[in-house]
C-alpha cells in the first residue's frame, strides 16, 4: 500500500500517490470502498468495493481516475 486517502465534497482525491515522490512506471491499483459511501447515504449496493487496476507507463505526469458509479454498476477511463 502505497497511501490511503477519502473523497472531499466534489468527490476527489486530490493526491493518491506519495508527496515528494516521482510516478514509477508499473501495475496499480485503487480500490474504492463503494459498500462504506452507499452504507452512509442509506443506499442498497451490489459492490462493497471497485478495484480499478491500471498501468502507468511514464507518458503523462499524472493520471485522472474517474469511477462513475451508481449502485448496481460502475465505469471508469483514464481522463485527462
Amino acid at each position: 500500500m502505497l497511501n490511503s486517502a477519502a473523497t472531499n465534497e466534489q468527490g476527489r482525491v486530490t493526491g493518491l500517490y506519495p508527496e515528494g515522490q516521482n510516478l514509477e512506471k508499473g501495475t496499480y491499483r485503487v480500490t474504492f470502498k463503494t459498500g462504506e459511501w452507499f452504507k452512509a447515504h442509506k443506499v442498497a449496493s451490489f459492490f462493497p468495493e471497485v478495484p480499478v487496476i491500471f498501468e502507468v507507463d511514464g507518458t503523462v505526469p499524472h493520471y485522472h481516475i474517474p469511477l462513475l458509479l451508481s449502485p448496481y454498476g460502475f465505469s471508469t477511463y483514464r481522463g485527462n
